[in-house]
């Protein structure tokens, strides 16, 4: 008895196994059919990073058995990972790009069909290859990002790693946690994981626009702390929702429909202000109003810009410098798990919103830290800015302690500037450099960072301009506001004890020095016109060269609409009038500074923020500390 009903249980088994085997052999044998019609056919990115010989790699490998279904059904990961394509927004892509919803339809007509049929096989072999094709798309675009970098300017020595993309699929097609397993394959900054965090509730604060960004007109052109205006109890929920205005912080019973712009207000409004870069003074101005009347929308479609920024870079470890552009900052990781604790942040100068001032965006090594250095002035400023006064005044090259030489060494030895020399140093045979020390224009620190558009990374005697909130003021290069610190992180591990006392001594030394870093640190010059905290805020900035503008049309996404309050529609991440190209960086009416050498145009309310200010042969011009003449801080104005 025993041994029929084992006889019995074999035969079931086998006879299953046959059947199993049968569905499995009529739907690898439409896959097969599928790949021959459809592969040639499919559409991938360019370049596709090995998109198309993966697809017919990833079926090689199984004899063309079907990846995503069993017995006529979807598998676990299939309906996870259909999910994930037809939610794409979660990782700021576009989901008519990934076909989820057709993927979902797809499924649902091939169960409804009768097994073992010729249609019943062709329709599961179309979703295989389908889902196959569009998970190498989302793979390839979570890690090398949707377009070609060079598209946009951005240098890149080193390209992202590499993806062996028949292995991840597999993976995805095996994988009981499928979101998972694709965070392997996004980059591994923290920065981008936290932005990522950040769409998801920028979308939800998105889809309450109207009642959070529509804020009465302001009575007078500024309401400042303590004044009253209508909106104040709007304002405090507008502040609420983006974490500047705690819950609790009101210090007053009832504050909560006061019109009065009382303290709790003032310090989430200046919260607010230092997150959108803007001048952080508490008042309710016409620059801070155009900010909290931005729609989220216009915050999302920022966000899932820069993103996409992230996923160009290549991935590299720390001790890391990563200057943003826009922001007018720069970051020194010590480690990438966590900003508060290890991470030295300073403010920076960059280049001029002016076409041709750029500061371009492009990944280095620091290899080296200069005190002391000279300036090898560029030759472009040489002949357009300086010759003209060098010929035109007698003792000029003395008085701005420049030289001219020949060679390329800081040996050089200098030569008269006799009409011969200065007819070489217009012709570019011959250079200029401004001898190192206070006055120098690349202050008492250079860091090297060897790129292919000569931006120099460099301390500044004109200290003053750090106070300006947006600070585009240079031909291209980068001055750091505290080059000691930079120096300290940059030195640690060096030989010699570089700590900040020797790197003080240094900088007032009387020699020009030049130090070896122990291991070069990675430098990155990005345009993130969106960053993330890990205390959950996100720093927003304006679109300073139009590069949002430019990203968004190269991904062929419909510009977001933004209302302003004249009553004008405006494109979300049009970049503001005084940044685009074909206009100079004026803001407001400029004054041309043209003391020492060099010439810069300052906005009127970059002069207001300079303290003890006075009036010079151009207009207003710093006063002069006692014993110090004025010409100093201008000579950064020439540096790249």
């Amino acid at each position: 008895m025993l041994i029929l009903a084992l006889s019995i249980f074999l035969g079931c088994v086998a006879r299953a196994r046959v059947a199993t085997a049968g569905e499995g052999s009529s739907v690898a044998s439409a896959i097969s059919i599928q790949l021959t019609r459809s592969a040639p056919r499919a559409r991938f990115r360019a370049p596709d990073h090995g998109a198309r010989r993966a697809l017919s790699s990833i079926y090689a490998n199984t004899a063309d058995r079907p990846l995503w279904s069993v017995n006529g059904r979807a598998t676990a990961p299939a309906l996870a990972l259909v999910r994930i394509l037809r939610h794409a927004r979660d990782y700021g892509l576009e989901p008519r790009d990934y076909g989820g919803d057709a993927l979902a339809a797809l499924a649902s007509r091939a169960g409804a069909e009768p097994p073992e049929t010729e249609r019943w096989a062709s329709l599961w072999a179309q979703f295989d290859v389908s889902l196959t094709l569009q998970a190498l798309h989302l793979v390839c675009d979570l890690h090398f990002g949707r377009i070609n970098k060079c598209a946009t300017g951005f240098a890149l020595e080193r390209p992202r790693r590499a993806l062996d993309l028949d292995a991840v699929v597999r993976s995805l097609a095996g994988s009981g946690d499928v979101r998972r397993t694709l965070v392997s394959v996004e980059p591994a900054y923290y920065p981008y994981r936290l932005l990522e965090e950040a769409l998801a509730r920028y979308r939800q604060l998105a889809a309450q626009d109207g009642a959070l960004t529509d804020l009465p007109p302001l009575p007078r052109r500024s309401v400042r702390p303590g004044g009253r205006y209508p909106g104040a109890p709007a304002l405090r929920q507008r502040l609420r929702v983006v974490g500047d205005l705690p819950a609790g912080t009101d210090a007053r019973p009832g504050m909560e429909d006061s019109e009065e712009i009382d303290p709790a207000l003032v310090s989430a409004l200046e919260r607010f202000q230092r997150r959108h870069g803007l001048a952080v003074d508490g008042i309710l101005g016409p620059a801070t109003f155009r900010q909290l009347t931005t729609p989220f929308a216009v915050r999302v479609r920022q966000i899932e810009l820069n993103l996409e920024r992230w996923r160009w870079l290549p991935d590299l470890q720390p001790p890391l410098v990563i200057v943003n552009i826009p922001q007018f900052h720069l970051y020194a990781f010590r480690t990438m798990r966590r900003f508060s604790a290890d991470t030295l942040q300073m403010n920076v100068i960059v280049g001029r919103a002016a076409s041709g001032a750029h500061t371009p965006t492009f990944i280095t090594e620091m290899k080296y830290v200069v005190f002391r250095p000279y300036w090898n002035v560029p030759r472009n400023i040489t002949v357009r800015e300086l010759l003209p006064d060098i010929r035109a005044k007698r003792g000029y090259l003395a008085s701005q302690h420049l030289q001219i030489v020949r060679g390329e060494s800081d040996a050089a030895t200098p030569v008269p500037p006799t009409g011969e020399n200065l007819a070489a140093l217009a012709a570019g045979q011959l250079r200029l450099r401004q001898l190192p020390g206070p006055e120098n224009a690349l202050g008492l620190i250079k860091f090297g960072v060897p790129n292919p558009y000569d931006v120099l990374l460099h301390s500044t005697p004109a200290r003053w301009l750090f106070s300006s909130p947006r600070r585009a003021f240079s031909h291209g290069c980068i001055r750091v506001s505290d080059p000691g610190a930079l120096a300290v992180f940059a030195l640690s591990g060096t030989p010699g004890d570089w700590n900040p006392e020797r790197i003080e001594a240094a900088m007032n030394g009387p020699d020009n020095q030049r130090v070896a870093l122990a291991k070069p640190i990675p430098v990155i010059v990005l345009y993130a016109t969106a960053f993330a905290t890990e205390r959950g805020q996100v720093l927003f900035s304006d679109d300073l060269y139009g590069e949002d503008a430019h990203l968004e049309g190269l991904l062929g996404l419909t510009p977001v609409a933004a209302r302003a309050r004249a009553g004008k529609a405006r494109s979300a991440i049009r970049p503001p009038e005084w940044s685009r190209p074909r206009r100079p960086l004026r803001p407001q009416a400029p004054v041309e500074l043209r003391l020492g050498f060099g010439r810069v145009d300052i906005p009127r309310s970059t002069r207001a923020a300079a303290p003890g200010a006075g009036r010079g042969r151009a207009g207003a011009v710093p006063a002069a500390a006692p014993g110090r003449t004025i010409r100093s801080p201008y000579h950064w104005t020439s540096c790249g």
